[in-house]
This record gives structure tokens, sequence and C-alpha cells, in this order.
């Protein structure tokens, strides 16, 4: 028998591999043992097999547990045992620490829900892709990206985004900073460029420090302030139209006219859409990309696959207009990818394989339920709290209707074991007297269950006493 704690942070894929772990470790389980089949651990547990099965495999992995075709899971052998303890700064830092009372839910809008990441499907598509003695693939690639690649991802944008590129428009690289710091290089030195305020910072922090001049522009209810923009210096505008990070503001489609009104009304003006997690909205059609309805080439396209996968697969992609992409290929396409051609071939199967497809197929159909259970949990806090930012991506905002400030809400929530996130931080200057209540909930990495608990504390924590 193995204890299983619903209510638990812990996934129970992970209750029962560190269950098994432990007995294996402390010798209650001996060398050679047999453990039960995935299939019947997982209807005594009352358990889903992909459970029982992601716990085996983590057991496989670590070198505890060996899997033999048609006989099963046997245990090996411990020679010596090295701990390896989590560390506070200056090593390795656990994501949540429990407070005093064991109670931790954690409502980050950072990272994704990877209990449900299909482990098998990529460990195969890896081992196809390594079966074969494939020297070419060792070699250092095109300074794009396989082509290949970039004309599945072509293909995919413009079916699922409405992006219109050629394959040879797509620079791959590892991750949005590279490609950022790619794209100032392009674009040259001198610019200034105009941002929502609040903002992605990151993206902020990397044209800083690259010497770049930044304008925070105020944001309205349909996005980036056009007027505001118009009376600015910039000749860069860094939007997010599909899902705006933090408010989750929406762009219609007249707003995003008027961008591409700005910027076609001045040489060397250009718009840079980063598109970071379209993948996931639950009211309505898909909105499709902005970079569709240019047709002077003035929008520079980002996104990556980073929020759809996973994290730790460091591959993004940037769509140059035809001017832009000329400058890159005279000055700079001597740079090598700093994607690997495994990683990419890997990646190129997992896209034209159909296992892309259905893995968002379902991670929409299991956010969509979470997104649902936090709405639904927060109709007790209407009376006091206006929600925006509901119709897409992974977190909502909160705002008190009577005027509590953020610092109140987040140490209210801290004392009942909750953390919740201010907006302050996403501003470039000063916070906005009218953001100044709020607060974010992220959902991806919570269960349905923790929300509900979750949102039970926040009442329990804001309510007038």
């Amino acid at each position: 028998m193995i204890p299983l704690k619903a209510g638990s942070h812990k996934a129970l894929y992970e209750q029962i591999y560190e269950y098994l772990k432990k007995e294996i470790r402390g010798g209650s389980i001996k060398e050679g043992t047999r453990l039960p089949s995935t299939r019947v651990l997982a209807e005594n547990l009352k358990v889903s097999r992909s459970t029982t099965q992601m716990a085996y495999d983590q057991l496989v992995a670590e070198g505890y547990v060996k899997a033999m075709p048609h006989r099963g899971y046997f245990v090996l052998r411990m020679e010596e045992i090295v701990e390896v303890e989590a560390r506070s700064p200056g090593g390795f830092i656990r994501d949540q620490e429990p407070d005093s009372c064991g109670t931790v839910i954690d409502f980050s809008p950072r990272g994704i829900d990877l209990t449900h990441f299909p482990y098998n499907i990529w460990r195969k598509v890896t081992k196809n892709t390594l079966v074969e003695d494939n020297k070419e693939m060792f070699l250092t690639g095109p300074p794009q990206g396989e082509p290949a690649l970039r004309e599945a991802i072509r293909g995919y944008l413009h079916s699922a985004r409405g992006v219109n590129c050629g394959a040879d428009q797509i620079i791959i690289g590892a991750g949005n900073e590279y490609l950022l710091m790619l794209l100032c290089q392009i674009l040259g030195p001198g610019r200034t460029i105009a941002m929502e305020n609040p903002t992605y910072r990151q993206a902020c922090r990397v044209f800083e420090s690259l010497g770049y001049c930044i304008a925070p522009v105020d944001m309205d209810g349909s996005g980036m302030d056009i007027e505001a923009l118009k009376a600015g210096e910039a000749d860069i505008a860094y939007v997010m139209p599909s899902h705006q990070y933090p408010t989750g503001v929406v762009m219609p489609i007249a707003r995003r006219q008027e961008l591409l009104k700005w910027a076609g009304g001045k040489k060397g003006r250009f718009l840079i859409e980063d598109d970071y997690d379209s993948e996931f909205r639950y009211r309505g059609k898909p909105i499709p990309a902005l970079q569709g309805l240019d047709k002077a080439g003035k929008v520079i396209y980002m996104g990556t696959f980073s929020q759809s996968i996973a994290p730790a697969i460091r591959i993004g992609y940037i769509v140059l207009p035809q001017p832009l992409l000329e400058i890159y290929q005279q000055r700079l396409g001597f740079y090598a990818s700093t994607v690997s051609r495994i990683d990419q071939k890997i990646l190129y199967q997992f896209l034209t394989e159909g296992y892309y497809e259905r893995h968002l197929n379902r991670m929409r159909a299991i956010y969509r339920g979470k997104h649902d259970t936090l709405l639904g949990q927060l109709k007790k806090l209407d009376k006091d709290f206006e929600i925006t930012g509901e119709n897409a991506g992974l977190h909502i905002l909160l705002t008190s209707k009577k005027g509590r400030q953020e610092d109140w809400l987040i140490g209210k929530a801290k004392d009942k074991g909750v953390t919740v996130y201010g907006l302050s931080s996403y501003f470039i200057r000063p916070r906005s007297s009218g953001f100044s209540s709020t607060v974010m909930l992220g959902y991806a990495r919570v269960s349905e269950e923790q929300i509900a608990r979750g949102v039970q504390l926040l009442w329990e924590a804001w309510r007038e006493k």
C-alpha cells in the first residue's frame, strides 16, 4: 500500500515515485524484487495507468529500477548512495517550501503544468532520432536552423496563427533572449523601443543591456495607447497583441491597424510581435497574428515552444520581414545556429508526426479545466474584487474594488500560506495608480484541488474583520 494525499502540492506520480524510492533506499524493498505492473498498481491505488508509468519511468531513469521486456520492473542493487540536497542561494532552490503550517499554494504566473508532459512520446521520438548512425546530425548545421524544421514551423504558423512567410524568413534560436540580442544587431544601434507599461520585463532588460533607449507607453483597454506612441520618439514598438503580458488585454483589430499605420508612416519603423502564449485561449475564435495583416514588411514576429511544450526546450523562432532578412544575411549570416541539430530533429518529428497537435489539445483541455475551476471558486470574491485577463493565457488579475493595496493583499495571503504576485514588478516606471490594488494568480502549476483550497484561504485572508 502506498499512502497518497489528494490535497498534497505534489503530483500523484511524484508521491508514488518518492515512496518507492524511499523504500528501496531503506532496504524495505530488496534487490531483485519484482514490482507490481503499472496496470496492477494503478488498479490498487485507484489512479490512472499513466500516473504509475510516470513514477516507474522516473525510478528507471535514476537507476533504482530496471525494466525488463516481457518480465516487468525489478529493483536494482544499491552499491552506494550519494545524497544531493536542495540548497538555498548558492545552490539549487526548491520551487516551493512549506511554511510552519505545512500549507503552500503558489499561484505563480510563471511555468507550466509538467505533470502531463508526454514523456514517453518525447523519449520515443528522441530514440528514433538517434537510431541511425547519421554523422551529419553531429555537424554544425545551417545558421538559420534546419530547413525541414523551419518549413514545419512555417506551416504551423500559417495554419494556426495566420502568419504569412517563407521558411527562409525564419531563424531558429535557443530562447527569446538570444533572438532579441540577434535582432538588436540586425536593427542596429541608437534605436528607441516603445514598450507597453506594464510589460514582459525580461525583454526590457535585454534591450537595456544592449544600450537601447526604452520608452514606456501606458495602456488602455485596447493595448498600447496609440496617441502616446505617436507623441513619443520611438521607432520600434514591442507589443503582445494576442494576449498582453501581464494584463491579459487582447488587442482589437482597429488598434492593430493603427499600429501598422504608425509603423508604415516612417522609414525604419518596425513592430515586434511577441506571440508567446497564443495557443491558450478560452473564449471566442483564435485571433490571427498581427503579422498576418502586415502588407508592408513592418512586423517582426517572435514565438517559442517554452510555454506550449516545456521551458527547458530552449527553442524559439523569429520571422523577419524581407528588408531585415537581407540585413541579417549580409551582416550576421556567419553566426552558427545556437540549437543543436539533434534537438531540432526531435522537435521536427514531434511537430510533423502529429504529437504536438495532440499535446496542445490535451493541454488546452487541462488548462481550461483549471481556468474554469479558478473562475468558479473566485465567485465568492465577486463582491470585493474585479477579475480581468481571463479570456486567454495561464493567469488572471484580481483588483480590489475597495482599494486594498498590493502589499496588503500579498501579505495577508502569505499569512495563510498562499503566494500571489503583485503587478508592480512588471512596470518599467512607477506603477500606475489604476493597478496599485492588483495581484496576479497563475494556475498552470497548481491542481484543481489546490486552486479550490487556495481561493478559500484567500477569501479568509482578505475578508473584512
